[in-house]
């Protein structure tokens, strides 16, 4: 009796597998990025050259603002347009998948057999350098076999999140009635990383107000090109036809004047400085391991020598 052949983990075969389609393939590329060390780093190698092509959106807001809803009406939009998408709902707490992570598949279940649609989740685990990392390698692969569209949806306004959030080519930010006025919003950072404002749940008292209060704030900021503010009730689609069109008009724009390839380039200079420093991360973890690290804190805990002069002996060790 045969048994099943067990699936590759070769990174040269699952790329290839999933350009051709193979989804299995695409969602264990993934799963390694996520993972990280030496298989992530193969995947980037070979995802970077047929990358580029596709766009990024960015969906960021208060917890309970109703961002996954939103998504998964904005992903209804963009089927409807017929083009292929893909959803990373971001929960930089979630060391496992369930919690957050059923809970984005479930309210998203309308597309869940829908395979010109791809939606995962996805937390830090063990890669070294956390989301930060993980996900513009995630939306590498995502481009690279040939996805037109990616949504990058976070779970919050914090650092990790608007960080995440500020990676996309057009960064929606969503707010609610009640849920406070604009200088929140600027506290929050929201105001900096916005291309697209969306008062989710406009059905609510508060919308009109919330959105003019948006407005004024921007009105007296210095923008190149101000944001729109867009009222919307994912829940029955109200205004998403709307939100997908701004999306569509942002990126177009900042295609035609330059700002996207501006914000690639400095995207690629940053992703490139958090990965020189998770390979010093790297090499330092190996010193501390070995017994040349245990001397040292023995000599700096003893006040035989200080740390500075015994980080220089480290590192000179490590450039020999």
């Amino acid at each position: 009796m045969t048994g099943v052949p067990r699936p590759s983990t070769d990174p040269e075969d699952l790329l290839a597998g999933a350009r051709g389609g193979d989804r299995g393939a695409l969602a264990r590329l993934v799963s390694m990025v996520e993972r990280g060390g030496a298989d992530a780093a193969a995947i980037a190698r070979l995802a970077h050259p047929l990358a580029g092509s596709a766009s990024t959106i960015g969906i960021t807001g208060a917890p309970g603002a109703g961002k996954s809803t939103l998504t998964s009406a904005l992903v209804a939009e963009i089927r409807r347009a017929g083009e292929r998408v893909a959803v990373l709902a971001v929960d930089p707490s979630s060391p496992f998948s369930g919690g957050a992570i059923l809970g984005d598949r479930v309210r998203m279940g309308e597309h869940a057999l829908d395979d010109e649609v791809f939606i995962r989740s996805m937390a830090t685990r063990g890669h070294l350098g956390g989301l930060s990392l993980a996900v513009p390698q995630a939306v590498r692969v995502l481009d690279a076999v040939g996805i037109p569209w990616i949504v990058v949806e976070t779970v919050g306004v914090g650092q990790v999140e608007v960080e995440v959030a500020a990676e996309a080519d057009c960064t929606v930010v969503v707010v609610n009635p009640g849920w406070g006025d604009a200088v929140q919003a600027s506290k929050a950072g929201l105001m900096e990383i916005a291309d697209v404002f969306v008062v989710n749940k406009a059905d609510r008292p508060g919308a009109d107000e919330a959105r003019s209060d948006l407005e004024r704030t921007l009105s007296m900021g210095h923008h190149d090109r101000r944001p729109p503010v867009l009222c919307t009730v994912a829940t029955t689609g109200d205004g998403v036809a709307e939100l997908w069109q701004a999306v569509r008009d942002e990126v177009g724009a900042a295609l035609e004047d330059g700002r996207r390839a501006q914000r690639r380039r400095a995207r690629d200079e940053a992703e490139l400085r958090r990965v020189v420093s998770a390979r010093l991360e790297e090499r330092v973890a190996a010193v501390a391991a070995g017994t040349p690290w245990r001397e040292a804190v023995d000599a700096v805990a003893a006040r035989r020598s200080d740390p500075w002069t015994v980080a220089d002996e480290l590192l000179a060790e490590l450039d020999r």
